[in-house]
């Protein structure tokens, strides 16, 4: 976002806060369906940033719920069942009967087990509804079921009365090279013609999660366009000619995110500058940062960052160690930065913060507050999506 904008936010809502650019994220997805073209599916993974679902469902063709929680927030939403791909490693027959009496057949439904599929198989047989399923192939770890069992399932109900399988889910994990997301696309690919050729099962539909890297820290060299050329290119190439729908959070989001929270003191420990902010490790999370170790995209606003010259009576830049409110050692968000003129009241603003950043935080640590959730769009200026909210209520004991 421009600097302007960051400032004006800045001065009408405090920090800590985060703001979500709308326009930012609609325009992303509208990039990837050109790039992808009509006929790629795009899923939302909520889980990136829960805010921003129901500006999802008007852009992308369906938005993955895993939990309860994320069901809650999409019924409150009203985002239409038919949207929803409901997935998760863990569903209870408890949550599954609630989230199927309100979705029914709309919904699509992934199987990570075959107890899943026996809960599904049961629900929708008792009451003679057919419902939509994807088979989640597990990638070595937790999630899913190995080809074996997958296949066995296959097979078992490929002709069940009420359930329909729609075709295969598959996610390995995220911020990956490119080189190994297509080598995963041509060994789906390749599955996908056995089970053609060997049993004569025919699926229509690939949910496929790319986990495209987003590049966060500088030195990083932003591949994201070269990377969805070379993935488009790859689905191209696929002999199993079904519809393929990725499934994306993080590059979807990413890059519609600013964090904005403030120098509330300095001082200079065993000659090395420190700053203090009101916000912290709790509020933010940077995949793949440690310590503050690497240096985000970040500005300082009102001031200028960087590394130019310094004018006439300004002082150079400074190589500061920027720490958060928290009290432990471990509460640094970026180790060694260079900034001009950073004194008490700068507001620094983190940037690419749209997706996980404030959800994978230590939101409860401490008790510190939740930081403000702001929303902004050319055509609607900012809105209060959600205000700072107390959480030490939930670190103490509630009597009845």
């Amino acid at each position: 976002m421009k600097k302007e904008l960051l400032e004006s936010c800045a001065a009408m809502y405090r920090t800590p806060a985060y703001i979500f650019d709308t326009d930012c994220f609609r325009q992303t997805i509208r990039n990837l369906r050109d790039s992808f073209g009509k006929d790629v599916g795009l899923c939302y993974a909520m889980k990136a940033n829960p805010f921003l679902a129901d500006r999802a469902e008007k852009e992308a063709d369906r938005i993955e719920i895993c939990s309860m929680g994320e069901f809650q927030i999409c019924r409150e939403k009203r985002i239409e069942p038919k949207k929803m791909l409901i997935s998760g490693v863990m569903k209870s027959p408890e949550d599954l009967a609630e989230i199927l009496g309100y979705c029914g057949e709309d919904s699509l439904y992934t199987v990570e087990s075959m107890r899943q599929a026996d809960y599904l198989e049961s629900w929708s047989r008792q009451r003679g509804k057919k419902i939509r399923i994807l088979l989640r192939l597990s990638s070595g770890n937790q999630f899913g079921m190995d080809e074996d069992t997958l296949i066995h399932l296959l097979q078992k109900i490929q002709n069940h009365p009420y359930l329909k399988i729609q075709g295969i889910h598959y996610f390995s994990g995220t911020q990956k090279q490119i080189a190994k997301t297509v080598g995963e696309l041509r060994k789906l690919d390749d599955l996908l013609k056995r089970l053609e050729k060997e049993y004569g099962i025919q699926l229509e539909e690939l949910e496929f999660g790319p986990g495209l890297a987003v590049a966060y820290f500088d030195g990083q060299k932003d591949c994201i366009r070269e990377e969805i050329r070379e993935l488009s290119r790859a689905i191209g190439e696929l002999r199993w000619k079904g519809k393929v729908t990725l499934e994306m959070g993080r590059a979807m989001a990413a890059s519609c995110g600013t964090y904005l929270t403030t120098v509330k003191d300095t001082k200079q420990n065993g000659g090395r500058n420190y700053c203090i902010v009101d916000g912290g490790i709790h509020q933010i999370h940077y995949d793949g940062q440690i310590r503050g170790m690497y240096s985000p995209s970040l500005q300082v606003l009102g001031e200028t960052n960087g590394h130019r010259q310094a004018e006439d009576g300004e002082d150079p830049a400074k190589e500061w160690c920027v720490c958060g409110a928290l009290c432990t050692v471990n509460d640094i968000l970026v180790q060694k930065i260079k900034l001009r003129n950073l004194k008490e009241g700068s507001i620094l603003a983190f940037e690419k913060t749209g997706a996980y950043a404030m959800t994978e935080g230590m939101g409860l640590f401490l008790s510190h507050a939740l930081p403000r959730i702001i929303f902004y769009s050319k055509k609607e200026g900012y809105t209060l999506a959600r205000d700072s909210q107390p959480t030490y209520i939930w670190n103490m004991e509630r009597r009845l």
